[in-house]
């Protein structure tokens, strides 16, 4: 019996006062909460000495927990240009620390992240817990959001590299009815178009 082999998702909502992570090991369809917590870079005055807290507690992360997969959120188009400045900096030194340990980045909009964990794409943070704790049986409220944004950042990862995987491993049904067979059939091409020959 081959056992199903098991990948840690670290998630990351980035932040340059507050930044939020989320850690889930997900074997099979079984998915549990490592660790989430929040780093308050913006106890450090100076903007180039939070970057720099913010790069080594990703890759003391990193080194802890081992992930094999990081998804960060992307940084929300703001009016506030200074406040967006800062944001994106805060990600890049996220992503940089990401790729100096080996690790593939991808990101996600806010909006995928709550349509994701919710079926809302316009789901304000308190029905993103909701749906987190009911996903991962949590219990006790955590004192800032910044950590449950960033497990919902996990989460919505772990969703869509779900969904890729079912969608290229369907078959088409052999069923007598010509009907079922053409649904069938439509549903595989529409999946999997890269295994349609067109002539």
């Amino acid at each position: 019996m081959v056992l199903p082999k098991s990948k840690i998702i670290l998630g990351i909502d980035p932040g340059s006062i507050i930044m939020g992570y989320g850690v889930i090991k997900c074997t099979g369809n079984t998915v549990e909460l490592v660790d989430m917590d929040v780093l308050k870079p913006g106890a450090q005055k100076d903007i180039y000495k939070r970057l720099y807290l913010i790069y080594n507690t990703v890759s003391g992360i990193i080194k802890k927990y081992k992930p094999t997969e990081f998804a960060i959120e992307a940084p929300f188009f703001g009016k506030n240009v200074q406040s967006m400045l800062k944001l994106g900096r805060a990600q890049g030194v996220a992503i940089a620390a990401a790729m100096q340990a080996g690790l593939e980045v991808t990101e996600y909009s806010p909006k995928k992240v709550k349509q994701a964990v919710t079926g809302n794409g316009n789901a304000n943070k308190e029905q993103v817990w909701s749906m987190l704790q009911s996903i991962l049986h949590i219990k006790d409220k955590p004192k800032y959001y910044d950590a449950t944004d960033a497990l919902g950042v996990a989460i919505c990862h772990y969703f869509n590299n779900k969904n890729l995987i079912e969608a290229n491993t369907i078959t088409p049904t052999r069923k007598t009815s010509a009907t079922t067979k053409k649904v069938s059939w439509e549903s595989f091409a529409t999946q999997n178009p890269n295994r349609i020959n067109k002539k």
